[in-house]
């Protein structure tokens, strides 16, 4: 024990392991394969059957890196006998792959849902018509740090959330996915959609947005740079400040949440998006209810790829009545799209004018 009482020791970490996993076939061989799902699962042990892409060489590549097969077509990597099915694919991908597996299948859908809403609708109603068990790949809530988070509101030591911050301000190589540089929609669709989401599950869905995102004027990415405040009322406050332009050394740099609650308050860095894929240490602390100073929170493993281990536990669980809910469902996963196309059209609004001297 210490502050209080609080022991960071007991805070829960980690997600149940299934106790028979299926093989895991994965659709597309981009960074995020090799660098996240793979090690992942090579780490929780999880058998990977092998991957699909349409780039066959580069497929084969990543295949003889993690020994495993390189499916020649999408048909192929499908009929894999009771798989679970792992959407590491552009959003425009999602349906076509989504529509080539078989009826009651269990899928794992890589964020985002679709490019936008009507994207995400379509893909929901593909879901529902084939009857696919179905999650959105939103792991920032499997991160040993969040899940340590959730547990300590959980047990009241934070009290009632009133306050949520997002700060960033870090060097964003998004060269690294090249299908991003002349997407219509980044940041928000495919970075901040994490805090977005994982603001839902901590604090439920908003009443409204209001967002601007730019890009800047040294690229061509569409935007970089985003401002965005949640409306839960009057109690509690959720801002999110996001800057992937900040390229001046790591000196002042940032990649930080602080949720304040009635009676404690936790700190987080998120260590990845800091010389990323490299990253940093994530950190929690927390100063809880009844403590007088802050507590590190010992952590067992980081956002890359222990969250993915977790997402993927999840689902293996859920398909093998282990579990009973599928966190991040296509219904679920749903609001969080709906959540982002608000913020866009917020963005895409005028803002209120300001009177003019009489």
């Amino acid at each position: 024990m210490t502050e209080g009482g609080f022991d960071p020791a007991s805070l829960v970490q980690s997600w149940p392991k299934p106790s028979a996993p299926r093989p895991i076939v994965t659709f597309g061989a981009g960074s995020i394969v090799g660098d996240a799902h793979f090690p992942a699962y090579r780490k929780a042990g999880f058998p990977v059957a092998g991957l699909y892409d349409p780039d066959h060489a580069r497929a084969t590549r990543l295949a003889d890196q993690w020994g495993v097969t390189a499916f020649r077509s999408v048909a192929e990597a499908a009929a894999v006998d009771s798989a679970i099915f792992d959407l590491a694919t552009p959003p425009s991908h999602h349906a076509d792959v989504l529509k080539a597996l078989p009826d009651g299948a269990v899928a794992l859908i890589q964020k985002p849902m679709g490019g936008d809403l009507a994207e995400a609708s379509a893909i929901l109603g593909i879901c529902r018509a084939k009857r696919l068990q179905a999650a959105v790949n939103f792991q920032l809530r499997f991160a040993p740090m969040m899940l340590a988070l959730k547990d300590a509101i959980a047990k009241g030591w934070l009290g009632e959330i009133v306050d949520f911050d997002a700060w960033l301000a870090l060097a964003t190589p998004w060269q690294l996915w090249e299908f991003l540089l002349k997407a219509p929609r980044v940041e928000i669709a495919m970075h901040s959609i994490h805090y977005l989401d994982l603001i839902r599950q901590l604090l439920g869905d908003p009443r409204g947005v209001h967002a601007k995102t730019l890009g800047h004027p040294n690229h061509a990415v569409a935007q970089t740079r985003t401002s965005a405040i949640l409306d839960y009322g009057d109690t509690v406050r959720c801002a999110l400040s996001i800057n992937h332009d900040h390229k001046f050394g790591r000196r002042h740099q940032a990649c930080e949440f602080r949720i304040c609650g009635t009676e404690g308050a936790a700190y987080l860095k998120l260590g990845l998006n800091l010389d990323y894929p490299r990253g940093e240490p994530d950190v929690l602390e927390i100063h809880p209810k009844g403590g007088t100073d802050w507590v590190a929170v010992p952590l067992a493993g980081e956002w890359f790829p222990d969250a993915f281990v977790g997402r993927m536990a999840n689902v293996q669980r859920f398909a093998t009545g282990e579990e009973a809910t599928l966190i991040s469902s296509v219904e679920d996963a749903w609001s969080t799209m709906a959540l982002v196309e608000a913020a866009y059209q917020s963005s895409a609004a005028p803002a209120t004018p300001i009177a003019e001297r009489p």
